[in-house]
């Protein structure tokens, strides 16, 4: 198998790896608080790039689901369950 095989993700994959940057992120910043668009620029680089903007919108909707984000108007913040995650892990 060739290593550009390697490297090919499935969707699933994809959006699970852009949801752990997006709540590494909120979690190395915090208590800085980001509006999306902040978010989108720090994770995306280039707010123009529809796909990646897509999906740290669709990361930040799963989070926020899952209880370890909270959205507040345009604002995202690491919920407290996400902060007391990190602080047991040290």
């Amino acid at each position: 198998m060739s290593g550009d095989m390697d490297e090919i993700r499935t969707p699933s994959a994809e959006d699970a790896s852009i949801e752990a940057a997006v709540l590494r992120q909120l979690l190395a910043l915090h208590p800085i608080q980001l509006t999306l668009d902040e978010l989108v620029r720090e994770i995306a680089g280039d707010p123009t790039d529809f796909a990646l903007t897509d999906s740290v919108e669709r990361a930040v909707r799963e989070l926020s689901a899952a209880g370890l984000a909270n959205r507040s108007g345009d604002v995202v913040l690491p919920s407290r369950a996400a902060l007391r995650f990190e602080q047991l892990l040290g």
